[in-house]
């Protein structure tokens, strides 16, 4: 598929669609990106009874600006170690970068913004979850190291 486009000089170039099956390649990768988050939620509900997931999407319901696609959150309700405190006042927060399809793993750049991201909210772990259509689905947590290590909804959210 392809399409005529006029440029700010005047002329006229062709630019073309990459397509997959009939659907512009930009088409599938939002429709991937709302089932990567769909099967997020759903593998992670099964353990995550006290945690919500608040998702950060753009108005058309596509992705939006950022290194975090979801934060999970839940009240902690162990003893505080401040004495002004109660049980439940504190959070754990959970970061989460979702990858679906054919999308490569995070680079050492974006890894670096994840570390930040959590430095500053004091987040618990931080999260990828990636997933190919009929082939594979995994959990892997971000390590000290900086690097991904294999795990499971229930190791995260139990």
């Amino acid at each position: 598929m392809s399409q005529k486009v006029a440029t700010r000089s005047g002329t006229t170039r062709v630019r073309r669609h990459v397509t997959t099956g009939g659907i512009a390649a930009w088409q599938q990768a939002a429709n991937t990106d709302q089932w990567t988050e769909t099967l997020f939620r759903a593998l992670s509900a099964r353990v995550a009874k006290r945690w919500r997931f608040v998702s950060f999407r753009g108005t058309g319901g596509g992705e939006w600006r950022g290194v975090v696609d979801i934060v999970a959150i839940r009240k902690d309700t162990a003893r505080p170690s401040q004495k002004l405190l109660k049980a439940g006042d504190l959070f754990d927060i959970v970061l989460v970068q979702m990858k679906g399809g054919g999308a490569p793993p995070p680079n050492a750049p974006a890894i670096g913004r994840l570390i930040a991201v959590a430095k500053r909210y004091h987040a618990k772990a931080v999260i990828l979850f990636a997933w190919k259509r009929g082939e594979w689905c995994r959990f892997s947590r971000l390590t000290a190291r900086g690097k991904w290590a294999p795990s499971n909804a229930r190791d995260i959210f139990g």
